[in-house]
């Protein structure tokens, strides 16, 4: 049974999420080690936007500035992510870690399989998606996107067409009732990749609307479009079920399924100084998270 380092749960501001994750991808691809979970929140509501995405064409920058809603590009691509009481988990590994498949899409199985897991050890029934092939992300294997290597190692670019995450269910991501409860996004670079995804505990089709540009209709009717193709585990198991149930059951599903035992831990002393450095450079800066490096000269990565 092998090991893996555990980064429990906690809430951070935007930013700080985006660069905590890059620099533990960035570490483990560097260094060979250690594959690593971490699930955390926001501390206060956030958009995420994928790697790629058109920031000003995708959000209404004046209504997340209006409520106090923060920007962060993510260093994975995709779709826009309304972030408020969502658990959020990354997963970091190298390629060659045995459990998973070579491929961008036999690793969301296993890792989709395992949120699965989860959910059945809470009551509540998931599949996995069969995709939506017309919307251009089926073949991606995640309705928030599926890259290889942002910025200057960019390989083969996969992109997906402007649109919330949670609007439309892609290949492997996980149902409940025929609804969307989680969207995941993967990047691969240096010999790791790094998967980021969101499962709503509550949802607010109205909260994602206020913020984000969605095509068709009325508002009434975009919220409406948005509450069919999305659901949340509070809306099908009570408020008694806590984060730390949740938190609880990924970790139990994970260590069972793959045979791994994880062990509590915190960002080694590179991570720690390369985590600030994304934070000043990249994550930090408005520049940055609305434009990516065409918008900020001192955002070039330096790893």
């Amino acid at each position: 049974m092998s090991d893996w380092r555990l980064l429990p749960f906690g809430s951070f501001p935007a930013g700080e999420n985006m660069a905590i994750d890059e620099a533990v991808f960035r570490v483990v691809g560097r260094a060979g080690g250690p594959p690593t979970l971490r699930l955390y929140g926001w501390s206060s509501p956030a958009v995420s936007i994928g790697f790629f995405q058109d920031a000003a064409a995708e959000i209404d920058l004046a209504a997340c500035r209006r409520a106090g809603v923060e920007v962060v590009r993510r260093p994975t691509g995709g779709r826009a992510v309304y972030h408020d009481d969502d658990l959020t988990y990354a997963v970091v590994a190298p390629e060659r870690n045995p459990l998973f498949p070579a491929s961008i899409v036999g690793t969301y199985q296993v890792i989709s399989r395992g949120l699965v897991r989860a959910l059945a050890g809470l009551g509540l029934a998931a599949e996995l998606s069969p995709g939506d092939e017309g919307s251009g992300a089926g073949t991606t294997g995640a309705g928030a996107g599926a890259e290889r290597s942002p910025g200057k190692t960019a390989g083969r670019l996969v992109r997906t067409p402007p649109a919330a995450c949670f609007a439309v269910p892609s290949r492997h991501e996980l149902l409940v009732a025929g609804r969307k409860i989680c969207g995941s996004a993967q990047v691969r670079s240096r010999g790791a990749f790094l998967q980021q995804g969101s499962l709503l505990m509550s949802f607010a089709p109205e909260k994602t609307a206020a913020v984000l540009h969605l095509p068709g209709g009325t508002r009434e009717e975009r919220v409406a479009a948005l509450r069919a193709r999305a659901t949340s585990l509070y809306e099908h198991l009570p408020r008694s079920v806590t984060r730390e149930d949740v938190c609880r059951a990924v970790v139990e599903a994970f260590q069972e399924l793959w045979q791994v035992s994880f062990l509590p831990g915190g960002l080694l002393p590179e991570e720690e100084e390369l985590k600030n450095r994304l934070f000043a450079d990249k994550y930090g800066r408005t520049g940055w998270n609305l434009a990516g490096g065409k918008g900020d000269k001192g955002a070039k990565e330096k790893i």
